[in-house]
């Protein structure tokens, strides 16, 4: 008896690749779903609403194709001028992708700010939408239910509708390789050893950025930014000099940053070490200066130098 004949659709080597973003409220788990879907962490995360301030774009590969999951500021409404140029980059991101996925907590009830982003989803008509119920670990099975309900009713053109935790991974696959069935074909626009396109001096401004931000309240972090002056190796090769700034708006705020006797910022400083070292692959000095910068988040030629 001869050997079957193959179907060469069976055998086809056709890759999908593209771009993926994540919307919704801030504070929904944007991030903390990139970076499990990345399997490393690219984006910082925070309890405090706009911690994301650029696009910054994670890299997953897999046998099928390559996804670039693109992290983006939560949308909401604006009230200085580094609000305005979020939102402004928010909707370039959306008009440029392949998939967007709405991102709704399992834990709380849709309310009227995602129904507004859902409905305004209708203006990128050519990114395929996934509805996405986030942090299902924390939720009971009668919230997820709820949930799921609530969010396939806002649209019609829902590709899938899927729970998940990021936290426990629990239905990330699920999640992944629907995302590349809904990618066009063609080949991997990274190479595959590459997790994210930020530069080293951006992800450890961001580093120290989420060190700041950690029990911090009101106001204060949205006035949090940071600037690296000069990352560089000794000859020794065994450490690395990091020179950088925390910028705040007020002198009232330089001094919360700082603590008393500056123990506030040593605590910062040590915590941000412990995740420097590890990216670098040296032990890490790090020198940080406070500085203020009256007003930076509503004056355009301080939110320029300042790269918003």
């Amino acid at each position: 008896m001869s050997d079957p004949v193959e179907d060469p659709g069976e055998q086809s080597t056709a890759t999908h690749s593209g771009f993926v973003t994540f919307v919704g409220r801030p504070n929904v788990g944007k991030s903390t779903l990139m970076n499990a879907l990345v399997g490393e962490k690219v984006a910082i995360t925070s309890d405090k609403p706009q911690t994301t301030r650029r696009a910054i774009r994670g890299i997953l590969n897999r046998p099928g194709g390559q996804l670039v999951v693109v992290d983006t500021p939560g949308l909401h409404k604006p009230r200085t001028l580094l609000g305005q140029r979020l939102n402004d980059l928010v909707e370039q991101v959306l008009g440029d992708v392949d998939v967007i996925g709405f991102c709704v907590p399992a834990t709380e009830k849709v309310g009227p700010g995602d129904r507004r982003i859902a409905e305004s989803l209708t203006g990128y008509p050519r990114a395929r939408k996934v509805a996405i119920v986030t942090k299902t670990d924390a939720a009971t099975r009668e919230q997820i239910t709820e949930r799921l309900i609530e969010v396939d009713s806002l649209r019609e053109d829902w590709a899938a509708v899927i729970p998940l935790s990021a936290l426990t991974r629990d239905q990330l696959d699920v999640l992944t390789d629907q995302l590349l069935t809904l990618m066009p074909e063609g080949p991997a626009l990274y190479p595959e050893d590459v997790v994210t396109d930020e530069s080293l001096e951006d992800r450890v401004a961001e580093i120290i950025r989420e060190a700041a931000l950690e029990g911090v309240r009101d106001e204060l972090p949205h006035s949090i930014a940071v600037t690296i002056d000069d990352i560089e190796e000794r000859e020794t090769g065994s450490m690395t000099d990091v020179y950088a700034n925390i910028i705040v708006e007020r002198d009232s705020q330089k001094a919360i940053i700082i603590g008393r006797k500056g123990s506030r910022l040593r605590d910062v400083g040590a915590k941000a070490r412990a995740q420097i070292e590890p990216l670098i692959g040296t032990k890490v000095f790090l020198k940080l200066h406070v500085r203020v910068a009256k007003e930076w988040q509503r004056d355009p030629k301080q939110l320029g130098r300042l790269g918003f």
